[in-house]
């Protein structure tokens, strides 16, 4: 089997996805700064045990058209994203996981559209519901005026998109060291406000790294190089808008069925999902069925562990197949 590339327009805009396999439809969904070749280890795994494995390029990033009004990242753009592309695939359901915001993305289709979601995959980041007083961008301003912040930094163009867009090897490589387990996010807070994100990440060791070679950096380089930055950081710019979006399912729960794959050295699970992540999810997917820590591992998680990763996805792949021929009987 190899891997399949198409092109699509889906939703308003052209898609590109890779697919391999046949079976079970299961959506592979990226976040930033990722694409979809971040799960190049898996979607192998997966099709060879019997799934027919899809992974786009999210909005915004990739080979996927990059709009550049940022209301074009909101909840309903990303929700009809993911629908499209099932009705494009002439699939009537899938099980979706998601790491970043493809992690939000499959919980936000989740609870509006449950019956096309046989279940969902949390890779690092759990379904936890931001603070429902403030909208997160003025919480992250915040913090960003009392050191740096990459949110912050990110929050108004065109200062990143420029100094990400002319260093795009510089900051990828250093951005994958940062936010592996070989790494400290949070020392970066010594750094004060108006920092680069390029300048205030420590200098990473030269590759190959146990996870990650100099082709695979290329790869990402090539991509970014071509589509730019502003796409993937648009979809923090749209945290507000997402933030009134999710307003009306405040204390609304999923039935769908919910795993959850984490890692010991995660930024997003130490740092920004408050005291008890894995208890915030079970409130909104009460159908959490499974948690699986993988030590030593950050939020590079596919790549650093790439074989952990696949048997835990296998074994939750296996269980939701189990559960779905329960509920169909």
């Amino acid at each position: 089997m190899e891997w399949i590339h198409r092109h699509a327009t889906i939703n308003g805009i052209r898609m590109h996805y890779v697919e391999q396999g046949s079976g079970m439809p299961v959506v592979l969904c990226h976040g930033f700064p990722h694409l979809w070749f971040s799960w190049h280890r898996q979607i192998s795994a997966l099709a060879q045990a019997g799934y027919r494995v899809i992974a786009p390029d999210m909005r915004g990033m990739g080979q996927t058209d990059a709009p550049t009004a940022v209301e074009a990242y909101d909840i309903d753009h990303i929700t009809a994203d993911l629908l499209g592309l099932l009705e494009h695939l002439g699939e009537p359901r899938a099980v979706f996981a998601g790491l970043d915001f493809g992690a939000f993305a499959v919980y936000d289709l989740a609870l509006r559209h449950p019956e096309q979601v046989i279940a969902v995959i949390g890779l690092e980041n759990p379904a936890a519901p931001h603070n429902p007083d403030e909208p997160p961008l003025t919480e992250y301003r915040r913090m960003g005026e009392q050191h740096f912040l990459h949110i912050e930094y990110f929050r108004e163009p065109p200062r990143a998109d420029r100094e990400l867009a002319a260093e795009p090897r510089r900051f990828l490589h250093k951005v994958f060291h940062t936010l592996s387990g070989a790494c400290n996010y949070f020392e970066m807070f010594q750094h004060p406000p108006g920092t680069s994100y390029i300048d205030a990440m420590e200098e990473p060791p030269p590759l190959p790294w146990p996870w990650l070679s100099e082709l695979e950096l290329e790869f990402f380089v090539s991509e970014y190089s071509r589509s730019g930055f502003t796409g993937g950081l648009n979809w923090y710019r749209a945290f507000d808008l997402k933030w009134a979006q999710r307003k009306p399912f405040e204390g609304v729960q999923s039935q769908v069925p919910a795993y959850f794959l984490g890692s010991e050295h995660d930024v997003d699970l130490e740092g920004f999902h408050g005291d008890d992540p894995i208890g915030q999810m079970r409130a909104i997917f009460p159908r959490l069925r499974t948690v699986r820590m993988i030590p030593g591992a950050g939020h590079m998680v596919q790549l650093e562990a790439s074989a952990a990763v696949n048997e835990i996805l296998l074994d939750y792949l296996a269980d939701i197949v189990a559960q779905d021929t329960l509920s169909a009987d």
